[in-house]
């Protein structure tokens, strides 16, 4: 039980707690809640757990969502700061944003941590880790405004544009500031192997894990078509207006554009646009199939591995891991070199076995820990833009921005 409701509290006495919850439910098939008569009738009358039943959401992830939204309305003070410091006192500094599912246990885990060893960790701390489904705009503006002095010491997002946007963090990598300082001569060999490699070849940037993009097809609105097995089936003609793609989740919708891009090119970006039929939360969509109009729902959802497992087993909806790889989009650790001995130790925790497993395990997002067991079959293989084609365009930003206006066009042009 978290630390805020119970799912057995009816769904009224947590939207008046949390009125910050209301808009969540409603994003997730409890539209009349909004209304606060009917809130009130109705509320009161079905617990949290009932409610999910009835509506056929994963209680474990909703409830996770909850939390996150009340974590962040309320900016708890024990989820985002370790100590509380004037901001000249600061020693180290950590910014970035984390996946919603993983955030609260690897906080805690941190926040225990930074306790039980004081001595390892003898400077003052201020961290701000965000939930990622508030963004990174909040990051960007510091670093546009601000200068070398400004930046954190620790970085951690999901993504590309933050960190190899020349506007951005970008623009720190041609002078060397950031070093790898994990210490890990491989990583996990399903990430450095003979098909991908994620280890940076010029050693300042950690890559620590990733979010893997895949698809859930419903089987009842095929009609005919061959069950899509790769991103080129996903392109052909047959797949135009049928797509639902995360255009919301910037960072996995960017790590598609890109990739897409680097091996089908702007044709490829221009069929992406025309596939799209709409874009749906992953929790709308796993339920899409029980709606008694079917007009208007995707053959095809490109989402997070992680939201496949909200599927009901007797479900329409299939999961299909690609034959040429998930898409993913890297989750990265970023240090400064001039601040490396007092962050060792802090490095040294978020690349440890345990924090590996804990986004492995409960986030499904699999590790770069060699250590770590990702729980995938050999078959599953991972798509990764590579190295070569990051250092290649020295303005990735820009790249994201063309591939955009590609796709925003072939979208208009259907």
């Amino acid at each position: 039980m978290n630390k805020y409701f119970d799912i057995k509290d009816k769904v009224y006495n947590i939207t008046e707690n949390y009125p910050e919850t209301i808009d969540i439910f409603a994003q997730n098939g409890f539209e009349q809640l909004k209304n606060e008569k009917m809130r009130k009738i109705m509320g009161k009358t079905i617990s949290l757990e009932m409610a999910c039943i009835t509506k056929k959401v994963n209680l474990e992830l909703f409830e996770q969502k909850l939390v996150e939204t009340i974590e962040q309305s309320r900016k708890s003070e024990d989820d985002t700061l370790v100590t509380k410091t004037n901001k000249k006192d600061v020693d180290i500094k950590i910014e970035g944003v984390l996946p919603c599912p993983v955030r609260i246990p690897l906080l805690e885990n941190f926040n225990n941590w930074i306790e039980e060893n004081p001595n390892i960790v003898p400077y003052k701390v201020d961290y701000e880790l965000k939930s990622a489904n508030m963004g990174v705009e909040w990051i960007r503006h510091k670093i546009e405004k601000g200068n070398l002095d400004d930046i954190a010491d620790i970085y951690l997002s999901a993504g590309f544009d933050l960190f190899f946007d020349r506007n951005l963090i970008g623009k720190y990598k041609s002078q060397g500031v950031f070093e790898d300082i994990s210490g890990l001569d491989r990583l996990n060999k399903d990430f450095q192997n003979d098909q991908i490699n994620l280890k940076d070849p010029e050693g300042q940037y950690t890559i620590m894990g990733v979010v893997p993009a895949v698809f859930l097809v419903n089987t009842k609105e095929l009609s005919g078509r061959e069950m899509p097995k790769t991103w080129d089936d996903l392109l052909k003609p047959e797949f135009e207006n049928s797509i639902s793609l995360p255009l919301h989740d910037f960072d996995l919708f960017n790590a598609l554009l890109l990739t897409i891009y680097r091996y089908y090119g702007k044709e490829g970006i221009r069929k992406l646009g025309k596939s799209l039929l709409k874009s749906m939360a992953p929790a709308e969509m796993v339920k899409s199939h029980i709606k008694r109009n079917n007009s208007g729902i995707p053959t095809v959802t490109v989402m997070p591995y992680l939201f496949t497992q909200m599927v009901k087993e007797d479900s329409p909806l299939k999961l299909v891991w690609p034959e040429d790889g998930a898409i993913v989009s890297p989750i990265i650790l970023l240090t400064r070199k001039d601040s490396k001995e007092k962050t060792q130790p802090l490095v040294d925790f978020f690349l440890s076995k345990e924090v590996g497993e804990l986004m492995s395990t409960n986030g499904k997002f699999p590790s770069t820990h060699p250590e770590i067991v990702n729980e995938f079959s050999k078959d599953k293989k991972f798509m990764w833009i590579g190295w070569d084609f990051i250092n290649n365009h020295d303005d990735i930003g820009s790249l994201i921005e063309e591939c955009m206006k590609i796709f925003e066009t072939a979208k208009e042009e259907k």
